[in-house]
């Protein structure tokens, strides 16, 4: 207990097995860790500054990225990196649960990995179907209602979106003459979409 009240003498922690054995005490008697399927953090709380700064700087030793908080009348050493924990855990010599942290890392990040590409199709899926409609719609307008009544500026973009159906809306903007915008372009091309759907009702 004398040892978590007060910095530990350099002279007993000069070497890197009794630095390893340190931070593996300090651990068990003030740290903790969340579930890693939920989030990465490792924490030991300290009741003084110093006894946090002699933990930062061993973590630093072992080229482990820690920080210092001020939570209460406590002083809390803590590791958020996913990278820094299981470095953490491999000096404290915890393989047991440095290979369970892994792979619930692993996992996390392959469900992560999942959801960023659905959610990109998703989206690329969004924009071609957007996309279809408005030529449909255009050619609509041209068949039914004819390009020369438009508006200067609908007509051109109606000729625009059809020399380039798949072109995304930045890209549209710099056909035009002017160029225009992302948003001036959704506007146009939403006026155009409304206009067709007057004209079927």
């Amino acid at each position: 207990q004398d040892g978590l009240r007060c910095p530990v003498s350099r002279l007993l922690i000069r070497n890197s097995c009794c630095q390893r054995a340190f931070l593996r005490g300090t651990f068990l008697a003030a740290g903790s860790m969340s579930n890693p399927g939920k989030g990465y953090h490792l924490e030991i709380v300290c009741s003084r500054p110093l006894q946090a700064q002699q933990i930062l700087e061993i973590l630093t030793e072992f080229e482990i990225e820690g920080r210092i908080v001020q939570r209460k009348k406590y002083y809390v050493v803590y590791i958020k990196e996913g990278a820094g924990i299981s470095d953490f855990l491999n000096v404290v010599e915890a393989h047991v649960a440095l290979m369970e942290f892994e792979n619930s890392r692993i996992v996390r990040e392959v469900r992560n990995t999942v959801n960023r590409r659905v959610n990109c199709e998703t989206a690329n899926i969004t924009k071609t179907v957007t996309a279809a409609r408005q030529v449909d719609d255009i050619l609509f307008l041209q068949q039914k209602y004819g390009f020369e009544k438009l508006p200067v500026s609908l007509r051109q973009m109606a000729e625009v979106r059809l020399e380039y159906p798949e072109a995304p809306l930045k890209e549209l903007g710099m056909y035009l003459d002017p160029p225009v915008g992302k948003s001036g372009v959704n506007h146009r091309l939403r006026k155009l979409c409304e206009l067709a759907d007057a004209m079927r009702s």
